[in-house]
């Protein structure tokens, strides 16, 4: 079964309910669970008939020979079609129930994935993404087991017993007690293997997000680890992560290895039991309070397809513990709460672009970021942030762009608190380019045009192409190998730390967001990009808001507005031309930064006359 578009349209608009237990998830697929276990009713049923069909065919060649041949030949023949019943019913069993395991996986899928996206700083901070990715493969594979192929089982036995009771109890009534007295032991050890199962399993679980997680920040920072030359150091740490992951696997094969070989001993004890009775019963013959050849045979195949359901008992409980662990683990992420959630208003159909800050302020933890915000961005207007590292710039930016808990009645956008709005229209009206670039590991052009819906039209590679130059990267990405097909590799490792910063630069004005965040977009580029960039920005604003998150006074100097924090407040706030004349923090680092430029030119133009 195949989940329709529409189904997945639910599955990402509705809200993940974290009360969802795995009982819930069975009754959700109960028509597709009772298809595959009327199929297992056909299968056993079919089987029983077989079971019993065999013992009139092997009681009539011991009593009459080959005599009444039509008879015998008949019976043989529905023994023939039940064998094809019996083989249909239990694909069909299988395919039904299968896929309601696979339905069950691709919705937690979905599920978790747009958890993921809904979860904020605070949860990334506290788990890894090799942890996250554990659980997103590993763990929802065993789900799927437990929802398919343990589900299966589960059914299965109990219908193949009460299958098999019926022939046996038919032939021999004595002879059935006698073959169950090891049942009780069975379950017994089957109840102290379960609780250890779980635990086991948990362990082996956390052991491997733990590996996964160290290895994906290795291959993440494989570059720092070379140039640092500390390959032996990390080849140990992954050494003590691999070995704790090996000693929780081998504790839970050890167990599992234990189990299967203790129940399999069981189920042969009782299969040797059935044949020191039952062929004791055998000898005395019907007549005599016996069973016949038949009714022996019989008996032997109910026993053995009962023997089955017995030893797979402790198979099922390994698949039913892993699924049970893999979920748990699954629901930690489910039962996390987002920081930032959607408003109860409907996004505003005409959006004028004024952005008003009142009274702002932002902590972690008791670590106060920012204190008493204010300022008015007015429509098609630009503003500068300019202020000493850890003054609150970034924190500042995420905040306006509610990618972090923005605090209600503080941020207003056209006289709307934005806390009240949906995230969806806050995100793509306040379009943030964070200040470390991140690419996607696909295309140059995929990376630019990733909020565009047709990638591959010629309309947005024309955009793109657009965004391109507008970044001053156009001439740079045609010089590539494959030019904008070329792909970037992991986090854009193929590139250079400017190239990556203007490709990100391309994709949030490819955007055209109604104000523009930008967070220090000139930290890796030249003097030469960085004015270049700027005559594009000077643009931008003219076209839309403009936020510029810098420490370049060159940068700044170009917007209507400037905001100079400093230890989480205010400093001081007016144009280029009113902060230069007062005696505050940006005269003071405008003066820096012009003697910087100055050493620079003298240090080119010495270097030059060395060479000359």
């Amino acid at each position: 079964m195949n989940i329709q578009a529409s189904g997945f349209s639910h599955i990402i608009m509705q809200t993940p309910n974290s009360s969802i237990s795995l009982l819930q998830q069975f009754r959700k697929r109960l028509p597709w669970y009772g298809l595959g276990g009327l199929m297992l009713v056909a299968f056993q049923l079919s089987m029983n008939r077989i079971d019993w069909l065999s013992k009139q065919v092997v009681d009539q060649i011991f009593s009459s020979g080959l005599n009444h041949s039509k008879a015998l030949w008949l019976m043989i023949g529905w023994m023939f079609a039940l064998a094809l019943v019996a083989f249909v019913s239990r694909v069909l069993s299988r395919k039904f129930t299968f896929s309601a395991g696979r339905d069950t996986e691709y919705e937690l899928r979905q599920s978790l994935l747009f958890q993921l996206h809904r979860l904020g700083f605070a949860f990334y901070r506290k788990m890894p993404t090799g942890e996250i990715m554990s659980r997103a493969t590993n763990d929802l594979t065993q789900v799927r087991m437990l929802m398919g192929f343990g589900a299966l089982n589960i059914i299965n036995v109990g219908l193949a017993l009460a299958s098999a009771m019926q022939i046996m109890l038919s032939i021999s009534v004595r002879l059935t007690l006698v073959c169950l007295c090891t049942f009780p032991l069975l379950l017994l050890v089957t109840r102290f293997f379960a609780s250890r199962m779980f635990k086991r399993t948990r362990q082996n679980q956390e052991a491997l997000g733990s590996l996964s997680s160290l290895i994906q920040s290795h291959l993440a920072g494989i570059r720092v680890i070379r140039s640092f030359d500390l390959e032996e150091t990390e080849l140990r740490r992954f050494d003590a992560s691999n070995e704790a992951y090996l000693k929780a696997s081998l504790s839970l094969a050890r167990l599992r290895g234990a189990m299967f070989p203790i129940a399999g001993a069981i189920s042969a004890a009782g299969m040797l039991v059935f044949f020191w009775y039952g062929g004791q019963l055998l000898l005395k013959g019907p007549l005599h309070g016996g069973i016949s050849q038949g009714g022996f045979f019989a008996f032997s195949l109910s026993l053995i397809r009962m023997a089955w359901p017995m030893i797979a008992m402790g198979f099922v409980v390994s698949i039913l513990q892993r699924g049970k662990a893999s979920y748990a683990r699954l629901q930690e992420i489910f039962k996390q709460q987002p920081e930032v959630t959607d408003g109860f208003l409907p996004a505003p159909e005409k959006t004028e672009g004024q952005l008003t800050v009142k009274n702002l302020g932002f902590s972690y933890g008791d670590t106060n970021i920012l204190s008493d915000i204010q300022f008015t961005l007015p429509q098609g207007k630009s503003l500068a942030i300019v202020g000493p590292t850890g003054s609150g710039k970034t924190t500042l930016g995420l905040l306006l762009s509610r990618l972090l808990p923005t605090p209600q009645g503080t941020v207003f956008l056209d006289g709307v608190d934005i806390c009240d709005l949906p995230l969806a229209f806050v995100h793509k009206t306040l379009g943030y380019s964070q200040q470390d670039a991140f690419l996607f590991s696909t295309t140059v052009a995929g990376n630019i045009g990733f909020a565009l819906k047709d990638k591959d039209s010629p309309l947005a590679m024309d955009k793109i192409r657009q965004a391109a130059k507008e970044a001053h990267i156009l001439q740079e990405i045609e010089s590539l190998p494959e030019q904008f097909d070329t792909v970037v590799g992991e986090r854009g490792i193929q590139l250079s730390g400017g190239q990556k910063q203007r490709i990100s630069l391309a994709r949030a004005l490819l955007s055209q967001p109604k104000i523009l965040i930008l967070d220090d977009p000139f930290s890796a580029v030249d003097a030469k990009t960085e004015a270049g960039i700027l005559e594009t920005l000077s643009l931008q604003a003219q076209r839309s808001g403009l936020i510029l998150i810098t420490h370049r006074i060159a940068a700044a100097s170009r917007c209507d507005i400037i905001i100079v924090l400093d230890q989480g407040k205010i400093a001081a706030q007016g144009t280029h031309e009113q902060l230069m004349k007062q005696d505050g923090i940006y005269a003071r680092f405008a003066n820096e930064q012009q003697m910087e430029r100055e050493l620079e030119t003298m240090d080119i133009s010495s270097s030059q006359g060395l060479l000359s």
